[in-house]
């Protein structure tokens, strides 16, 4: 079954609420490193996920932001009510 943009982003963002490194929302949201760049950036441009720290070695880690936990929230409601 295919996702939808909206699920994929949910996904990312249910990855990043501990915080979560580029590699580890890849392998999690099942996507690849091309793809997953224009949701991150869209993400964090919309304030869903922030860079929460970025290391020495280049690594970025993005943490789920309150807007974005609400989202998740809302989404969740949302498609339960749709599936009853």
């Amino acid at each position: 079954m295919r996702r939808d943009k909206m699920q994929i982003m949910i996904s990312i963002l249910d990855t990043c609420t501990k915080g979560a490194n580029k590699t580890r929302i890849v392998y999690q949201v099942n996507l690849n490193f091309r793809t997953v760049r224009p949701y991150l950036e869209l993400l964090e441009k919309s304030g869903l996920i922030e860079v929460k720290d970025v290391k020495n070695n280049g690594s970025v880690l993005y943490e789920t932001t309150q807007k974005g936990t609400e989202l998740i929230e809302n989404y969740s409601n949302i498609s339960e009510m749709l599936r009853d």
